[in-house]
C-alpha cells in the first residue's frame, strides 16, 4: 500500500527523521492550550494559563494572534469538521445510543480501523482508502510520516503543533484534561492523549489540506483595539482598588474589635456569593462568620448512597487522599429498601426514554407516543415553573424517599484518626479559629439548584470540584464533635469548650436556603439553634432583596424570595444567579477588617489572624491554594468577557449539549470552554461582570510575604507578571503597600 511503502522509506532512508522526541514536542506544544473540565465537573481555569510565564500584556497579545483566528480557509473549515465528528463519537459519555467500536483501544487505533470506511476523508478513491488503511499503528509513528508528507522541518514542528492545536482548543483541552488531570479509573472505556489527537487531525489533513504546512501563523490582531482594551482594564482597576482600600483602611482607624463570645460562628466559603449572605446574617444578632475553602481542607473522594456513583471533592489542584462514605442517619434504614426500589425505577424509566429518543428508529413513535404528556409538562414548566418543580419534588420523594445522610469516616473507611486530628488542627488554625468559640459552629458548604442549565456545575463550589460541599462540612464537623480528636487539639494549645457543637450545613446559592443538617447533639443547646434557625431566615429575606435587585426585579410588592425560588425552576432562565461574576478581590485577614462593608458580593474572603501564624505556614497555604484558584475563577470571567468568542461559549441560545460532555455551538464546533454571554452580559450590549485582574489584599507584615513569595514560583510568576495585583496591610504600621513587578513595596497615597 502506498502508505506502507512511504513510511518504510522513512524508516530507511538516513536523510530523513521520524522525530524520536515527538512526545516532547507534543507536550511542549500542549503548554499553551488550557485544561478544559467536563460539564459534570466544571471548573474555572484561566485560558491563557500556558502564557502565565509572560507579562500580562505581552500575554494578551500573543493569545489574541493563536486564539482569535479570523482568516480561515475552506480547507481548515474541512479538517476541523471531520474531527470535531470524531472526537464526539469516540468521547461521548452516554449521549449515543450507538458507541463507536473498539474505544477501549485508544483513539488512534479505533480511529484508524473505521477511517478508511469514511467516504468524506477519501471520497470514494482508492489511493486514498488504501493510503488510510496502511497508516503506522503507532500513533507517535503515524504523527511522524504525517508531518514529513506535510513538509514540516524538524525546526519547524514544535511550532506548527502548537498552531495545530489552537484551531480546536476546546477539544484539545478537553483531552488534555483527560489525559492529565483525570482521576485515574482502573477501566477506562475510551482512553486518549494528545498525541493521539494530533496523530488523527494531521492523517486527516493529509488527505484534506495537504497544503497545511505552508499556512504562516496569523499576526493580524489589531494590536490598537487590545492596546484600548487594556488602558481601559487598568483604568477600571485603579478605581476599584482606590474604592475598596479606602473602605478597607477606614477600618483601621475604629477600635478593635472587642472578642465576646458569639452566640454561634459560620463558616463559609471563601465564594464572593457567601459574603452578602454573611453580612445580612451578622445583622440579626451576635454571630460571628469566617471565610474558609469550602472542602475545608479535607482532599476527600464522596461514595454517595446506595450506588456505585463517586467523586473528588476537593479543588483540581489536589487528590483524594481519602474515601467518605454517606449512609442513612439512625432512624432512616427503614426507608433504605424504598430507597433502593425507588432508584432503581426512577433509573430504568429514564434510561428507557433516552433510548427510544435517541435512537435514530424511534423519535417519531415516541413523538406520536408521549406527545401529549410531552407537551403539557413544556406548558407547565413554562406557565408554572415554581408550582412544577414542588410538584416533581414530591413526586419524586413519594417513589424514591429522601434520606438523611451522614458520612463513615473512620479508622476503617479512609481517614486515620490521628489524621482526623492533623486536618481538624489545620482547619481551626487557617481560618484563624483556635479560641472563643462559640456555642454552635457551623460549617457551611454550598451549592446551587437549577433546572435545564448544562452549566449547572459552574454555580457549585469550585473548591470541591465543582461539586456541592455538604459532604465535606459533615466530615469536618464529626471530626470535630470526637471527643479523642478534641483530646488531641488540646494537646496542640486548642481547648473547645465541652458545650460546643460542631454542625453541618449547606447553602444553596440560587434560592438562599441554609439547610443545617440533622445532629442530635443540638438537643442540648435549643435556644441557641432555635434562634439561630430565626437568624437565617431573616437573612434569606434579606440577601433575596439584595441579590433580585442585581437582576432589575428588586421592589414592586414581589417577595424576593419567590423570585428566587422562580429563577431556581425556571427551566428556559438563562440567569438563574450570577455566579461569580464581578468578582474583583480575594481579602485574606480577619473579620473585623471587612466587617458591615458593603462589598458588593465581589470578595472572596479567607479568615487569616497573623499573630497566629508564626511560621508563615497558614498564610503560605492560602496563597498557593485558594488564591490560584481565585485566579483562575478570576481570569475565566475576564477573559469570557473581554472576547466571548474566543475564550466563552457564545450565547446560550444556540448552545448543544455534545455527547454529555461539553457544549458546542450548533451541531458542529469547538468544545466550548468558558463562560456563556448570559453569565457575564446582562443584555446582548451591556456588560454585567466588570473585567478585572484579581486584588489580593493581605493583612500581615510585608515581611511575611516576602519570605513566602521568595520560595514559591507560582506566586512570583503571578504577581510579577501582573496577573495578580497585591496589596499588604502591614499590621506594624497600619498603612497599605501594593507590590510592583520588581519586587518593591511602594506606600499608596493616603
Amino acid at each position: 500500500m502506498e502508505a506502507e511503502v512511504a513510511y518504510a522509506s522513512v524508516l530507511t532512508d538516513p536523510a530523513l527523521t521520524i522525530g524520536a522526541d515527538l512526545p516532547e514536542k507534543v507536550a511542549d506544544a500542549a503548554r499553551i492550550i488550557a485544561p478544559v473540565w467536563p460539564l459534570k465537573s466544571f471548573i474555572a481555569c484561566n485560558p491563557l494559563q500556558g502564557l502565565e510565564d509572560l507579562p500580562f500584556d505581552e500575554a494578551v497579545s500573543r493569545g489574541a494572534r493563536l486564539f482569535q483566528i479570523a482568516d480561515t480557509s475552506p480547507e481548515l473549515e474541512n479538517v476541523n469538521c471531520q474531527v470535531i465528528k470524531w472526537c464526539l463519537a469516540f468521547l461521548d459519555e452516554g449521549q449515543a445510543t450507538l458507541m463507536m467500536p473498539n474505544r477501549e483501544q485508544g483513539f488512534y487505533a479505533a480511529w484508524r480501523a473505521l477511517a478508511p470506511f469514511d467516504a468524506q476523508l477519501h471520497h470514494q478513491q482508492t489511493t486514498r482508502k488504501n493510503w488510510l488503511a496502511g497508516l503506522p499503528e503507532k500513533p507517535e509513528n503515524a504523527l511522524a510520516f504525517c508531518l514529513l508528507k506535510l513538509g514540516i522541518p524538524a525546526d519547524d514542528q514544535l511550532l506548527f503543533l502548537t498552531r495545530t492545536l489552537t484551531y480546536l482548543p476546546g477539544w484539545a483541552g478537553y483531552i488534555k484534561w483527560r489525559e492529565n488531570w483525570q482521576s485515574a479509573s482502573p477501566a477506562n472505556p475510551n482512553p486518549v492523549t494528545l498525541l493521539e489527537f494530533l496523530a488523527v487531525r494531521l492523517a486527516i489533513t493529509c488527505l484534506l489540506w495537504p497544503q497545511a504546512g505552508q499556512r504562516p501563523l496569523s499576526s493580524d490582531t489589531n494590536d490598537e483595539r487590545i492596546a484600548g482594551k487594556l488602558a481601559k482594564l487598568n483604568e477600571d482597576e485603579a478605581r476599584y482598588q482606590q474604592k475598596l482600600m479606602g473602605m478597607v483602611l477606614s477600618r483601621l482607624r475604629k477600635p478593635g474589635p472587642l472578642h465576646q463570645r458569639p452566640d454561634a460562628q459560620l463558616v463559609f466559603c471563601i465564594d464572593v456569593r457567601s459574603e452578602p449572605f454573611r453580612r445580612q446574617l451578622e445583622a440579626q444578632g451576635h454571630y460571628e462568620t469566617l471565610g474558609f475553602a469550602g472542602f475545608f481542607g479535607l482532599p476527600v473522594r464522596v461514595h454517595e448512597c446506595a450506588g456505585d456513583e463517586a467523586y473528588d471533592s476537593c479543588p483540581v489542584l489536589l487528590k483524594p487522599a481519602h474515601s467518605v462514605y454517606q449512609q442513612p442517619t439512625a432512624g432512616q434504614q427503614h426507608k433504605l429498601g424504598r430507597f433502593h426500589r425507588g432508584k432503581r425505577a426512577i433509573k430504568m424509566v429514564r434510561a428507557f426514554y433516552q433510548r427510544l429518543k435517541y435512537n435514530f428508529a424511534t423519535p417519531f413513535a415516541l413523538v406520536e407516543t408521549l406527545g401529549a404528556g410531552c407537551g403539557l409538562l413544556m406548558l407547565e414548566r413554562t406557565l408554572i415553573p415554581t408550582q412544577g418543580a414542588k410538584f416533581h419534588r414530591v413526586l419524586t420523594e413519594t417513589i424514591r424517599p429522601r434520606l438523611a445522610l451522614e458520612p463513615v469516616f473512620a479508622e476503617t473507611a479512609g481517614i486515620p484518626r490521628d489524621q482526623q486530628a492533623v486536618y481538624a488542627e489545620s482547619a481551626l488554625r487557617l481560618m484563624g479559629l483556635t479560641d472563643n468559640f462559640g456555642k454552635l459552629v457551623v460549617f457551611c458548604g454550598h451549592g446551587s439548584t437549577v433546572r435545564n442549565n448544562p452549566y449547572s456545575s459552574a454555580l457549585d463550589c469550585g473548591a470541591c470540584g465543582g461539586n456541592h460541599g455538604g459532604a465535606n462540612a459533615q466530615v469536618l464537623a464529626a471530626i470535630l464533635n470526637t471527643p479523642l480528636v478534641r483530646l488531641m487539639l488540646a494537646r496542640k494549645g486548642i481547648h473547645i469548650p465541652m458545650e460546643t457543637i460542631f454542625l453541618a450545613a449547606e447553602h444553596d446559592t440560587t434560592t438562599d436556603d441554609l439547610t443545617i443538617y440533622e445532629n442530635s447533639q443540638v438537643a442540648s443547646q435549643p435556644f441557641v439553634f432555635q434562634k439561630l434557625q430565626q437568624a437565617l431566615v431573616r437573612a434569606k429575606f434579606a440577601n433575596a432583596s439584595w441579590r433580585c435587585g442585581t437582576f432589575g426585579e428588586a421592589g414592586g410588592g414581589r417577595n424576593p424570595i419567590d423570585l428566587t425560588l422562580r429563577r431556581s425552576s425556571d427551566w428556559a432562565e438563562v440567569r438563574p444567579e450570577w455566579g461569580l461574576a464581578r468578582n474583583a478581590a480575594f481579602i485574606i485577614g480577619p473579620r473585623w477588617l471587612t466587617q458591615a462593608l458593603d462589598l458588593e458580593g465581589r470578595c472572596f474572603l479567607h479568615s487569616y489572624e497573623w499573630e497566629q501564624d508564626e511560621a508563615h505556614t497558614s498564610l503560605e497555604t492560602i496563597l498557593t491554594a485558594p488564591m490560584v484558584v481565585a485566579q483562575w475563577i478570576n481570569t475565566q470571567y475576564l477573559f469570557s468577557t473581554l472576547d466571548n468568542v474566543a475564550y466563552g461559549s457564545g450565547s446560550k441560545v444556540t448552545h448543544n449539549v455534545a455527547g454529555k460532555l461539553g457544549i458546542m455551538q450548533g451541531n458542529a464546533s469547538d468544545l466550548m470552554h468558558g463562560l456563556p454571554l448570559q453569565s457575564v452580559n446582562a443584555t446582548d450590549n451591556e456588560l454585567y461582570h466588570d473585567p478585572q485582574r484579581l486584588l489580593t489584599v493581605v493583612f500581615a507584615p510585608r515581611a511575611s510575604i516576602d519570605l513566602i513569595i521568595g520560595r514559591q514560583a507560582i506566586l512570583q510568576k503571578l504577581f510579577f507578571n501582573g496577573w495578580v495585583k497585591l496589596i499588604a496591610i502591614d499590621p506594624e504600621d497600619n498603612k497599605a503597600y501594593r507590590l510592583d513587578s520588581r519586587g518593591h513595596w511602594c506606600p499608596l497615597p493616603d
